[in-house]
């Protein structure tokens, strides 16, 4: 008996590619990198843990991210973000209390995406250009903050909780990472916040009319992404034991493509947190893997770009109807 044509439409979304791209890529380049590798000590327990521990701070941005893009916004700033909030955590340290380190370090992510998502809300100007201006604007000050030195962090129950420590044999960066995928994926996927982001994106006139409150959605992920960018640098200045102006720099590429090929649109209203993390995974295990092969940076970068644009042509492909 002939299936009709919208039988065979919702099976063929069922198992349309681009919902399955991050697990069939993350599987393929595994399983490359084991059997090429498996010599060199690819497989080893304390080298995928060293790519999980690695990858938690652009797995926590990522998270922030999804949110940002599912409302049909973009941030460009969190890189700078994560070198402010880390080097505003370590100075405070040098002379108060460890709270108020970790305080001024989440406040600090906090601002800047207050500061994005206001521009943005209210006075309605691209997020592109908002946080592209932004990002520039607060590299400088990183960098002017300290000039351009490193800021030692010698305060070890802040190494501890937010690098080196572990909880029950589980390292803490494990834990930070279960910890905001967690709850980033419930908020998103079982609260009417996180409903309301998805129609933002998907459509803010209808959303508007359906009586959603687009800017004040629009300024609260802008928020989220710069409090995670804060974390993310609390994170790094934990597990490297300082904060200094080039702290997430190079994780721009890194963590728009994990979200983009984790099945986050570009183009807003969808998402998937789970999918940001197996992106952040499958990026930590590609740099990992190249890096073991003895390539050299500007064939890793060729190789790595290769990969990354094959990975989002194939999840940004329209499906088929």
């Amino acid at each position: 008996m002939a299936m009709n044509t919208s039988t065979m439409g919702n099976l063929t979304r069922r198992f349309d590619l681009q919902q399955w791209v991050v697990y069939l890529g993350f599987l393929a380049i595994f399983l490359f990198f084991a059997i090429t590798l498996g010599d060199s000590g690819f497989l080893t327990v304390r080298n995928l843990s060293n790519i999980v521990l690695q990858t938690a701070p652009a797995t926590v941005m990522a998270v922030g991210l999804v949110f940002v893009l599912s409302a049909g916004e973009i941030d460009l700033s969190f890189g700078s973000t994560v070198a402010v909030a880390a080097l505003a955590a370590a100075v405070v340290m040098q002379s108060w209390p460890m709270p108020l380190g970790i305080l001024a370090g989440l406040g600090a992510g906090l601002l800047i995406g207050l500061i994005n998502g206001a521009l943005v809300a209210y006075l309605r100007l691209p997020s592109f250009l908002v946080t592209l201006a932004t990002m520039g604007l607060f590299a400088g000050i990183a960098r002017s903050m300290t000039n351009l030195r490193s800021v030692p962090v010698q305060n070890d129950l802040f190494t501890g909780i937010f690098g080196s420590g572990a909880l029950l044999s589980i390292p803490s960066l494990v834990l930070w990472t279960a910890g905001v995928i967690l709850i980033g994926h419930l908020v998103y996927r079982q609260t009417r916040f996180g409903a309301h982001v998805i129609a933002t994106g998907d459509n803010p006139r209808a959303a508007l009319v359906s009586g959603i409150k687009v800017a004040r959605i629009r300024l609260t992920v802008l928020a989220i992404s710069g409090l995670m960018a804060g974390l993310a640098g609390l994170l790094y200045a934990g597990r490297l034991q300082a904060a200094r102006y080039t702290l997430g720099e190079t994780d721009l590429m890194t963590v728009i493509a994990a979200v983009i090929v984790g099945g986050t649109a570009l183009n807003g209203g969808k998402g998937s947190i789970i999918g940001a993390l197996v992106g952040s995974l499958l990026m930590g295990m590609l740099n990992n893997g190249l890096i073991l092969m003895g390539l050299s940076v500007s064939d890793q970068m060729i190789v790595r770009g290769l990969i990354i644009l094959g990975a989002v042509a194939v999840s940004l492909r329209e499906p088929n109807r």
